[in-house]
């Protein structure tokens, strides 16, 4: 089992390490923690509630999803449509590169790390089941954790836009997930709009 792999366990441990120094702090049950280290703590508890039988391959590429990210700030590229799209393409690209780093490191072999690396660049999108898996847990962990702070933050018209363009990226399965997480009346109204 993945729980007596000690190059898996090693993984995970330089993931949480390296996430360890996000300069940017989270408030969660009255502790402060690194933003990106509860991010991907919470990508693997998502995980594996929504998939508990995710292979070994998964599970690191839902950990090392956002690996230091904010070493490659938003600010960095035009704020507009284009600047933010060059954003993201640069953000997976990196992440890839670096998980790719620790995982040579801990012993994996190219093939499995070519995998990794697959799912984290979000390649097959609509037809590798893994990676659809993988982005309805993005989806739900930001519609879980993130998306009352941003519904609060923007107007409903964007807040609705943003929640179509989710719900259109999730499976009929992560979609079902999604309608059984807690949500305000606010809050659901909005994802109601969205999907009807």
């Amino acid at each position: 089992m993945i729980a007596d792999n000690h190059r898996f366990r090693q993984a995970i441990q330089q993931f949480d390490q390296a996430n360890s120094h996000d300069p940017h702090k989270e408030m969660y049950h009255g502790k402060e923690h690194a933003k990106e280290l509860l991010y991907a703590q919470r990508m693997t508890d998502c995980l594996l509630n929504f998939e508990p039988q995710a292979s070994e391959v998964l599970q690191l590429a839902a950990r090392a999803q956002h690996i230091c990210r904010w070493t490659i700030p938003r600010d960095r590229y035009p704020m507009d449509r284009k600047g933010y799209l060059l954003w993201r393409s640069e953000l997976k690209r990196f992440h890839a590169e670096k998980t790719e780093e620790i995982l040579i490191e801990c012993g994996y072999d190219q093939d499995s790390i070519d995998r990794v690396k697959s799912l984290i660049l979000k390649q097959r999108l609509k037809t590798d089941p893994e990676s659809q898996t993988l982005e309805d847990v993005v989806c739900l962990v930001f519609l879980d954790y993130y998306f009352g702070d941003f519904s609060a933050k923007h107007e409903p018209q964007k807040v609705v836009s943003i929640l179509k363009k989710t719900w259109n990226k999730m499976s009929e399965k992560g979609r079902q997930k999604a309608l059984t997480l807690h949500f305000t009346k606010e809050e659901l109204d909005l994802i109601n709009t969205a999907i009807n």
